[in-house]
């Protein structure tokens, strides 16, 4: 297994020869064999040792930190890629204000295409006349996002498509045991919120490790400005697989019936600031519990390992392969000033 989720928190890992042991309460609750591993995720707050660190970063583990609420917190960073010719190319190419604009437009473009097109789906699926008008208002807007005056009206115009978009995603869940009643994060109001904001963390590192794997600089994008911490690109590059990822493998655990509400931790209305993420723990409105983590880290996993036919290379590839395959296309793209980076778009 090359990608591996821990999820138990308040575990500590331990090595013995080449495994890994989680323990909780004194007793091991897991074993996970390096040999293989390329990625781990440590989900909730969980310890690790010196000795094992430095065992990963000798076995060139990635390793991912994220919080219980979803968010990401920190990664474990190997030796840089040295491929000083594409960064370079990355700096000089996303430094020009008119390039950088264009490829932003680009970005949001293939986002709003994904998002009408689910939508223009369901409505014919459901036979739904306000989804399939939402899907025509997001339509209408994708001229005005291929060749925007500014970053400012650009991002002004992605804004009001994620409203259109969010505002119809209520009428996408056939489970009434579940209701939507609009996007909130940090922390998430509600279980759909909850699982939305878990499952964009996740596809968030997908997209991060394929750009380190690919030598580009994550925190220089286009459509998401610099920002200390922040890894720029990746946010520009997960935007077309929200929809088409995220959003599906959500509302299809949800329409299928494999969540419930039971399955969730529900508290007050947490304060609107936190001192420090362990109030934040604490107080959060709405959490999933560790069985449903585990199924839908589960459900995650499968949906990665899926097929789709992908034109640049003429095959079908696993999705986790068309993420990486996505993020060498962009890196072409800069290293040649004839190109426009094409984003994925669904075809259904």
């Amino acid at each position: 297994m090359d990608t591996v989720y821990i999820l138990e928190s308040g575990s500590y890992l331990r090595r013995e020869g080449s495994t890994l042991k989680v323990f909780k309460d004194g007793g091991v609750i897991d074993q996970i064999p390096v040999d293989g591993l390329k990625r781990l995720t440590l989900v909730g707050y969980i310890s690790l040792s010196g000795g094992v660190l430095d065992f990963l970063i000798q076995q060139r583990v990635e390793t991912v930190f994220i919080t219980p609420t979803g968010r990401f917190r920190a990664r474990l960073v190997l030796d840089e890629h040295r491929h000083v010719k594409l960064r370079t190319a990355q700096y000089h190419k996303l430094s020009d204000e008119k390039i950088a604009l264009k490829t932003a437009g680009s970005i949001v473009r293939g986002k709003i295409v994904n998002m009408y097109r689910l939508l223009l789906l369901r409505a014919r699926q459901y036979q739904d006349e306000a989804l399939r008008n939402a899907a025509v208002r997001l339509r209408a807007m994708e001229t005005g996002v291929q060749n925007p005056q500014n970053f400012d009206v650009l991002r002004g115009l992605e804004g009001a498509a994620t409203r259109i978009y969010y505002s119809a995603f209520r009428r996408l869940i056939r489970n009434e045991s579940f209701s939507f009643n609009g996007r909130n994060r940090r922390p998430p109001l509600d279980p759909v919120n909850a699982m939305l904001s878990f499952v964009y963390t996740m596809l968030t590192n997908e997209v991060l490790s394929a750009i380190k794997a690919c030598g580009l600089d994550p925190y220089l994008g286009s459509l998401h400005e610099v920002s200390y911490g922040r890894p720029s690109l990746a946010c520009d590059l997960v935007e077309e697989y929200r929809c088409f990822l995220g959003d599906r493998l959500v509302l299809g655990l949800i329409n299928r019936k494999v969540v419930k509400p039971d399955d969730f931790i529900y508290r007050k209305k947490p304060p609107a600031e936190f001192i420090d993420e362990h109030e934040m723990k604490s107080k959060r409105p709405v959490e999933m519990k560790p069985a449903i983590s585990r199924a839908f880290v589960s459900s995650y996993e499968q949906m990665m390992r899926r097929r789709i036919f992908y034109e640049p290379l003429g095959k079908e590839i696993e999705y986790r392969w068309l993420i990486l395959n996505q993020v060498r296309q962009f890196g072409k793209f800069l290293e040649n000033p004839k190109n426009d980076y094409k984003p994925f778009v669904w075809e259904n």
